[in-house]
């Protein structure tokens, strides 16, 4: 059965000297959270993943969920136990508002726990997780009725949270969505449709299920502009604030998929349930981008976790398993053969993960505590430089974060040979579970295309601007130091390609968009690799430093070296996506649709 340990000293590493989190002690929340406060929290976070919730995958996986004859969803053995652990621990609202009952704590130290239980246990971190996204899309815009009905519960855990979206028809484009609702004469609706692939929709483990419903109001304008948003339970609360009478909405059907079987992912029925519009009428995807937003940077974390938990497992096998010799004379002269992390290959593929999963945690946390200062500032010039680096990053996260997550997993597999396609090794699930994290929350191809069709052009370019300054300006800082050149000399040529296609899509876009569309996925890959880069070129810089002020010398030098493997291996990359984008859509588009 695989294993999990959460990389608390990486994360503090990353915390207290690479991202120096101390200078945000002015923001609410952050003065609770000390560097021993900080230490304790995510050595019990881990624990709870490791010891707790990493037991149950395999399990969630082979049972998955059962739909019950009345509609009732049971989740997998183990999986109920577990939240109830969680909810008692005040897990949930670690970061939530201390109004609604959560504990303020910074939003950085929930992400945090959100990679740990990501690795750990993908499937049932999904249940919490929804929640929370819930909860900040309720909190932003829901009326203060709403507010006190809902979110001390949702903080608490005793409900939990979903979102429904997506229909039989409908996916990306919402506004084909045919989900009604009828105003009634006491200020409710009538919610009737039906949506599918909803995460959590049915399941034990909460006294009540709180959905988040995007539908149209009878009259309202047709496409995205006549859809609303409406907070529909499945039980309404009585009036002591509990569940009471059973809503008319059920569970028709838990789908069949690929993987994360220990998440109840339901086809919802509507017919007649109550619900309460929150926040303006035919405003409902303003409302849900909320929770939208909030989800894609989930998934992208999403996407890290299976890496890492992939990269650990493939380390302690390549430790172990014993094939061949190795190029430049046996390792293990007093065995048969040497173990396979001896042969190159098996390395490039292991470097090749731990240096995307450190970079990728770095830019999380990088992009955590810029949430945080959104959310949290009085500084109204540092909240608007947060969201534009929040909105133009997004997509890369969610887009590059799951698609390198995927294929790590698939790596991780490769390096367990044929053990790695058998089901009791445990690779092959990390397989099937990352997959998904490349399609929902918005495809990855509609991440690219969101990412160059509008968060570039946003405010005149005002963020792309303000990141490639910040590069800049850091290589222009080190430029005399020659410790640090093989950190920002490739990190200087890779921004400086991702500059030049930011400027071919400016010249060579407006006049065809097919080529800001063929060129899309390149440009989010290219944007990752740079700013990836940019975060081992920190890394690197408080590395030298912790050395020279005498740290822990193997962690120090692992991450230099680990660096050094990212720009000389991966950031050349930036180069061949570079080509692609300027190559334009001529041959893509070329062939006639019944050619191919």
């Amino acid at each position: 059965m695989p294993s999990y340990e959460a990389p608390v000293e990486d994360v503090l590493f990353l915390l207290n000297d690479v991202l120096k989190v101390e200078k945000y002690g002015n923001l609410p929340g952050f003065s609770d959270a000390s560097p021993d406060v900080l230490s304790a929290i995510l050595e019990e976070g881990g624990k709870l993943a490791a010891e707790t919730l990493a037991p149950l995958n395999v399990i969630g996986d082979r049972q998955g969920c059962k739909r019950h004859d009345d509609g009732s969803v049971t989740t997998p053995e183990g999986f109920k136990d577990a939240y109830l652990t969680y909810k008692e621990g005040g897990w949930i609202g670690l970061s939530l508002p201390p109004q609604y009952g959560g504990q303020g704590l910074p939003g950085v130290v929930n992400t945090i726990m959100q990679e740990f239980i990501s690795s750990a246990n993908l499937a049932w971190g999904m249940y919490p997780g929804l929640s929370q996204g819930a909860f900040a899309a309720l909190y932003t815009h829901a009326n203060d009725e709403i507010k006190q009905a809902y979110l001390p519960k949702m903080a608490e855990g005793a409900w939990s949270g979903t979102m429904n979206l997506t229909e039989p028809h409908c996916g990306t484009d919402l506004g084909l969505l045919r989900t009604k609702a009828v105003p009634q004469k006491d200020g409710s609706y009538k919610i009737t449709g039906q949506k599918i692939f909803i995460s959590a929709g049915e399941h034990d483990l909460t006294d009540n299920i709180v959905h988040l419903v995007l539908a149209r109001i009878e009259g309202a304008p047709e496409g995205t502009k006549g859809i609303s948003l409406f907070v529909v339970p499945k039980f309404l609360p009585d009036a002591a604030g509990e569940a009471g009478e059973r809503n008319a909405l059920s569970c028709g059907k838990i789908e069949e998929k690929m993987g994360i079987h220990g998440n109840a992912t339901c086809v919802m029925n509507y017919d007649g349930a109550t619900g309460w519009l929150v926040g303006e009428e035919n405003r409902g995807l303003n409302a849900m981008f909320v929770m939208m937003n909030e989800a894609r940077l989930a998934v992208g974390v999403q996407g890290l976790g299976m890496s890492v938990v992939a990269y650990q497992n493939a380390v302690t096998y390549a430790r172990e398993r014993l094939q061949g010799r190795a190029l430049t004379g046996p390792k293990n002269p007093d065995g048969k053969a040497d173990p396979i992390i001896v042969h190159p290959d098996v390395r490039r593929m292991l470097m090749q993960m731990r240096a995307f999963n450190e970079a990728a945690r770095a830019l999380i946390l990088w992009v955590s505590l810029k949430a945080d200062v959104l959310h949290r500032s009085d500084d109204e010039k540092a909240r608007e430089e947060a969201d534009d680096m929040l909105g133009l990053l997004t997509p890369v996260i969610k887009g590059v974060l799951t698609d390198v997550g995927f294929a790590n997993t698939v790596n991780a597999q490769q390096i367990y040979g044929g053990h790695g396609y058998i089901g009791e090794w445990g690779m092959e699930q990390f397989v099937r579970d990352a997959r998904i994290a490349m399609i929902y929350e918005g495809a990855n191809g509609i991440q690219a295309l969101d990412l160059v069709g509008r968060k570039l052009g946003r405010d005149g370019g005002r963020a792309i601007m303000a990141f490639f300054q910040e590069v800049g300006a850091f290589v222009a800082a080190n430029k005399d130091n020659e410790a640090m050149a093989p950190y920002t000399r490739p990190l200087k040529q890779g921004a400086d390609d991702l500059q030049a296609a930011t400027m071919w899509f400016m010249q060579n876009a407006m006049k065809k968009p097919d080529n800001a569309g063929a060129g899309s996925t390149d440009y989010m890959h290219l944007f990752g690799l740079v700013v990836l880069g940019y975060m081992w070129a920190l890394m690197a810089q408080a590395a030298q430093q912790g050395l020279a002020a005498g740290g822990n010398k193997a962690f120090l030098e692992a991450k230099l070296t680990t660096g050094r493997f990212f720009m000389e291996r991966l950031m050349p990359e930036t180069a061949a996506h570079l080509a692609r984008i300027q190559t334009g859509a001529d041959s893509m588009m070329a062939l006639p649709a019944d050619a191919f």
